[in-house]
């Protein structure tokens, strides 16, 4: 229950702030654009801090490390709650998702260290529930929240919840502490790894403010992040002790399953984002009717793991993933359809096939990008796939949100063209019973731009929409080239960490 409840929290907060991105907006000042990198700034320092798990625990402890992270967790949504500016608000979601990054490896570790290995599937099982529920509770709790108190409490919740987990997390484990040791950290790789992903979403989140390449400061941002990747690349392929082991990428599995893993997660977190914007924007919902649009993704899911558990058991890990990726791709589809006059249940019934392909896309591509790797790799091999994982989510969050400003300005403007050459003047016809209804010239012609920006709204959410599905489509290839995932008779795949089995349980180590 407790190490559930720490996984709980931090799922729950990278998906909170969805659908209050618009109040967070008007309340600091800020373009709404601008705001999803309140979501992005989290998603990559967790990223970043994951490869860090490993030294950390040989360093600190399992223990320390994780009731630490906690804390600071804590610590970290208070300062956000308290920010008075995006700025300040974007830089105290960097320090938590740093702080983040070891919580949910270090979970499953203490967890699998606390039961004989008979009981290790069973005790994951329970645990698992948790990150399928908090994507329900997170648009839900987060609406809720923003409509009826205020968006800061969205991190305010998070200090009670986090102080309790500590508290006891502390009690039941602090004598099974596991062995700390002095070991050599790649602060070379560390630095390259940061400057690199940091440069690239700092180059999309600010490129559209930026004018994109005409600014000198994105060109910069650019070369930054080509030369520290290509940097990057060559020094972790060559260094004794490197940060990220890139080498496992020569493995067939572990490449296709990682680059269908990373392109299906991020079309998934920018689409995610970018619904409940259009439903608030576009289509006047609340955020807590936001919120309700996306809780079927959670229910479904919980419905459907089990079912992918059994098929992965089998063998059937690439049959999977493939039926994920078309579910994906109906859902999408649905969604590019999608008017302005399109209701609650015509909205909700894309978000059940969304959950399908929730519920199948992550065990199955985790199945095969784990299935030949050596036991002794695995944890490395998980870290890996994790970080890649989050990277991209955070990429596809700034890339989807970009894309659909750019599509929305480029139908306004063609809107706009249209509607003076249909003379849609204001002695026209069209606007008669408007002004025998008594509306005043300034009235009409807000009521023209509302429409204008709507329609303009759901028309390039629409084209997101629709490539989304396609690029669904075009990541099956990955998966069919990857050879059929055996199954692994030892149990459940270890924590998605460099971190490595507690010594609390004899029985444990032995598995």
């Amino acid at each position: 229950m407790v190490l559930s409840l720490a996984t709980f929290m931090n799922v729950l907060d990278a998906s909170i702030a969805n659908v209050s991105i618009p109040a967070i907006a008007g309340d600091l000042g800020a373009s709404v654009h601008q705001t999803t990198a309140v979501i992005t700034a989290f998603g990559i320092a967790t990223a970043i801090s994951v490869p860090l798990t490993g030294w950390l625990t040989q360093r600190f402890g399992q223990v320390r490390l994780f009731v630490t992270s906690v804390l600071l967790f804590v610590l970290t949504s208070w300062l956000c709650g308290q920010a008075k500016s995006l700025e300040w608000l974007i830089a105290f979601r960097v320090l938590q998702g740093l702080a983040a990054g070891p919580m949910m490896p270090l979970s499953q570790t203490l967890l699998l260290g606390s039961h004989p290995p008979e009981r290790a599937g069973r005790a994951l099982g329970i645990w698992s529930m948790t990150v399928l529920l908090a994507p329900i509770a997170g648009p839900l709790l987060g609406g809720w929240i923003t409509d009826n108190l205020h968006w800061p409490w969205i991190f305010y919740i998070n200090v009670p919840i986090g102080l309790g987990c500590a508290a006891l997390t502390w009690t039941l484990y602090s004598r099974r502490e596991s062995v700390v040791k002095r070991v050599p950290i790649d602060a070379v790789g560390l630095a390259l790894l940061v400057l690199w992903v940091g440069s690239l979403q700092i180059l999309l989140d600010t490129g559209k403010q930026e004018d994109w390449f005409e600014s000198n400061t994105i060109v910069a941002l650019g070369l930054v992040s080509l030369v520290g990747f290509a940097t990057f690349l060559v020094w972790e392929l060559t260094h004794a002790h490197p940060i990220v082991d890139l080498k496992l990428f020569a493995n067939r599995n572990f490449s296709f399953g990682v680059t269908a893993l990373a392109g299906g997660f991020a079309l998934f977190s920018g689409n995610v984002v970018l619904l409940p914007l259009w439903l608030q924007q576009a289509m006047g919902y609340t955020a807590t009717w936001a919120g309700l649009v996306l809780a079927p993704v959670g229910v479904v899911a919980v419905l459907v793991s089990p079912l992918a558990g059994r098929g992965i058991e089998r063998g059937r890990a690439r049959s999977i993933a493939i039926l994920a990726f078309f579910a994906f791709a109906w859902s999408f589809w649905l969604r590019s359809l999608f008017t302005t006059q399109a209701d609650y249940l015509t909205i909700i019934q894309p978000m059940l096939w969304q959950g399908v392909g929730g519920s199948l896309f992550f065990i199955a591509l985790s199945a095969i990008s784990l299935s030949e790797i050596r036991p002794n790799q695995l944890a490395l091999a998980a870290g890996l796939s994790n970080f890649v994982r989050i990277s991209a989510g955070a990429f596809g969050t700034s890339i989807a949100s970009t894309v659909w400003d750019s599509r929305t300005r480029h139908h306004r403007v063609h809107l706009v063209e249209d509607a003076s050459r249909a003379g849609w003047s204001f002695d026209s016809a069209f606007y008669e019973p408007l002004q025998s209804a008594g509306m005043t010239l300034e009235q009409l012609r807000a009521y023209l731009e509302r429409l204008i920006d709507q329609q303009a709204m759901t028309l390039g959410a629409n084209e997101v929409f629709l490539v989304s599905a396609l690029l669904y489509l075009l990541l099956i290839l990955p998966v069919m080239l990857a050879r059929p995932a055996r199954g692994r008779r030892a149990g459940p795949a270890p924590a998605p960490s460099t971190t490595p089995v507690p010594v609390g349980n004899p029985a444990a180590l032995k598995a």
